[in-house]
């Protein structure tokens, strides 16, 4: 990917939503909510006093509302402010 956040932004695509509960109802598709977990796809370089604490692959929670969803080469990410970024999940 050639594609580059600027400052404090990150770039996420998102997780697939639920379809299946954990008993086994499937979930229709205007019930899904949408999902609050992605992977880190490309990180911008931070604003001048605060460097950036996530990395690419990272796996992260965040929240909601947040960022913005664009479509790159087909597929769909979410562009966020670090700050938005509630949870870095350990592997």
């Amino acid at each position: 990917m050639n594609y580059k956040p600027l400052k404090d932004r990150v770039l996420v695509e998102s997780k697939a939503a639920e379809k299946k509960t954990a008993s086994g109802i499937i979930i229709p598709d205007a019930a899904q909510e949408k999902p609050q977990k992605g992977v880190v796809v490309a990180v911008g370089k931070g604003k001048k006093d605060e460097p950036m604490t996530i990395q690419e692959g990272d796996h992260v929670i965040y929240g909601k509302f947040a960022g913005t969803e664009i479509a790159v080469d087909g597929k769909e990410y979410l562009i966020m402010r670090e700050d938005d970024i509630l949870l870095k999940l350990k592997e």
